[in-house]
């Protein structure tokens, strides 16, 4: 049996009068691949900024590794690493590669320049990316800001090896890139996560049914601030819920409401 790493037990959270997600129980297994799937405006970004510590919950609770967190990441350190990719990469114009990929260590640890650039380049290596440390992000291409993003979620101090990543959070990797471009992010996904470098555990958020088929091992579908069904990836195209037909035929018709 797998091992329970992250628990959310009655996950509630509301934006003023909006309730985004209403009593959601999910638990993420070591060494899984999930999914999270639902139309946009359902909550899966904020259900993932939860699991990272950067949201609190308005109800509920977050267990790391059957340790209840209190308040946010910078509040106390999880049991476990977890890292997060954001749909937009999130990196600093004004700042290189390097200096994007290394910025938590330059600003928070005692190693030299020289330590964090080896660092840096090591990580790069591990995402296809070698040489490219001294470029700015406008000179990447969508792709590539991505790969640098990913690196710069699995770098850790060497001299602290808690934080080290084992889970990693994906907030929508591929979208806006073209179908080569998601494949080479699909395929780097499953690459880290059996790199044996940590990131043994990832959450991935996203519409692409390409990266839903070819990351995922568990899927589940959030509607209505809730989970409505899950199951194996195979799954997908035996079940017989209205609202999973409905989300991967893209149909107008069905239980899904169409917005606007």
């Amino acid at each position: 049996m797998a091992e329970p790493l992250i628990e959310l037990k009655g996950i509630s959270k509301a934006f003023g009068d909006h309730a985004v997600l209403d009593s959601v129980d999910l638990t993420i297994y070591r060494g899984e691949a999930l999914a999270i799937i639902g139309p946009s405006g359902t909550g899966k970004s904020t259900i993932l900024r939860i699991i990272a510590g950067l949201l609190s919950p308005d109800a509920g609770e977050v267990y790391v590794q059957g340790q209840q967190r209190k308040g946010l990441i910078e509040d106390s350190q999880d049991p476990v690493g977890i890292g997060m990719v954001f749909q937009q990469a999130a990196l600093f114009d004004s700042l290189t590669v390097d200096e994007n990929v290394g910025f938590l260590l330059y600003e928070h640890s005692g190693l030299s320049r020289p330590q964090i650039r080896e660092l840096v380049n090591q990580r790069l290596e591990m995402v296809g990316l070698r040489g490219i440390s001294d470029h700015y992000p406008a000179q990447l291409s969508g792709g590539m800001r991505k790969r640098v993003s990913f690196a710069r979620a699995i770098m850790a101090n060497p001299e602290n090896p808690k934080d080290i990543p084992e889970v990693l959070l994906y907030d929508e990797p591929t979208a806006g890139l073209d179908p080569i471009a998601s494949t080479v992010i699909e395929d780097l996904v499953r690459q880290l996560q059996q790199a044996h470098a940590g990131c043994s555990t990832y959450v991935m958020v996203t519409h692409q049914e390409s990266t839903i088929r070819r990351t995922a091992d568990r899927v589940v579908l959030l509607y209505q601030g809730k989970v409505q069904w899950e199951g194996n990836v195979n799954d997908i195209d035996t079940t017989n819920n209205p609202l999973v037909r409905q989300f991967f035929s893209g149909s107008i018709e069905g239980p899904i409401q169409v917005i606007g």
